[in-house]
């Protein structure tokens, strides 16, 4: 059975989303109001619960979304109220939807909305010393530390993304692409009864049918451009006019549609032990999601991925996160300009 955790009071919801570790966190950010951990002209960064925190902004007052949530679970953060270690699927499904449902409400009507996640395999608590380095490190649910889950039998992929974007359709989201990120430098598996996993999936949602979106400025070169074509030679729709017809047509001199395959090779930021999706990943969502000096959300902040590249396109930022340490990377590194991420530390 799945909680509805949007409708529940604060005090609930601190119990739904994980219980307090006083030991190690004597007051954590979960337990507290939401709080503006620093500001300046281009940014602001909400130390907080992200449901709670979402609830304290206006509507509509954001332009686009680009995060990438805690997998489910993958890996424990070691914060007291952290989402991705529900029990089961379903509870994983039930927090995202409070989460992105609040995300909805803040999001313009013409805004756009863009979720990395991953993907990870069932296996039973306490199996995780018997899996493999490989799959424990990577994609296996009982990594060290982590429950382990009985939801399904062993081995099953388990379907997060599709499971999530099923549910974001019941609440009214229009799931508009499936983005496959290919990460063409991801860490290798040492599994050997399937295929080694080297792909992430990016959904593309939006609050309706009319939005803001604009390919030109994400369009990729072509080898062909200023060629002409007949008919229906251009394969994907890339002609210019963009109408189908059995006349000649040009492609179109701006760049092709990319398309929903991104190959783009992981990053890693320096001082930070988790990997971060590339900079490059948030740059083209906001090129072609985000109007021109629009505002960007990510409820998921972390180390500010999303965050610098709103600063370097010119965009304003607002970043939600529960772990103070994470803010402090994201103000060092936007600090630091765009040398750091023109070098490949995004």
């Amino acid at each position: 059975m799945t909680r509805d955790l949007s409708a529940l009071p604060d005090d609930a919801l601190l119990a739904a989303v994980g219980d307090m570790d006083a030991a190690t966190d004597p007051v954590p950010a979960a337990a507290l109001p939401p709080r503006v951990y620093y500001t300046d002209e281009q940014v602001t960064l909400w130390l907080g619960d992200a449901i709670r925190t979402l609830r304290t902004l206006p509507d509509e007052s954001v332009d686009c979304i680009v995060t990438s949530p805690p997998y489910f679970g993958l890996r424990d953060y070691g914060v007291p109220g952290q989402y991705g270690l529900e029990v089961s699927p379903a509870e994983y499904v039930a927090t995202m939807r409070a989460v992105f449902s609040e995300a909805r409400r803040v999001l313009a009507t013409d805004g756009t909305c863009w979720i990395n996640l991953d993907d990870s395999y069932a296996y039973p608590p306490g199996s995780a010393g018997r899996q493999g380095n490989g799959q424990r490190k990577g994609r296996t649910f009982t990594a060290e530390g982590l429950p382990g889950t009985r939801a399904l039998p062993p081995k099953n992929l388990m379907l997060i993304p599709e499971r999530l974007a099923i549910a974001f359709q019941d609440d009214g989201w229009t799931v508009r692409n499936r983005i496959v990120w290919h990460a063409a430098n991801s860490m290798p598996e040492s599994v050997t009864d399937r295929l080694a996993h080297r792909y992430e999936t990016v959904w593309m949602l939006t609050r309706g049918e009319r939005y803001a979106f604009d390919l030109d400025s994400i369009r990729q070169p072509q080898a062909s451009t200023g060629q002409r074509h007949e008919g229906r030679s251009c394969g994907s729709g890339e002609g210019w006019p963009s109408s189908w017809s059995a006349k000649t047509r040009a492609l179109n001199p701006k760049g092709g549609n990319p398309g929903d395959v991104w190959t783009i090779s992981a990053a890693k930021y320096p001082e930070a032990h988790f990997a971060t999706f590339p900079i490059e990943l948030p740059i083209r969502c906001i090129k072609a999601g985000c109007k021109p000096g629009g505002t960007v959300l990510d409820p998921f902040s972390g180390s500010g991925t999303t965050g610098a590249a709103a600063r370097l396109l010119g965009r304003r930022y607002v970043g939600v996160d529960l772990k103070s340490a994470y803010h402090d990377l994201a103000v060092k590194r936007f600090a630091q300009g765009v040398l750091d991420f023109e070098a490949g530390a995004a």
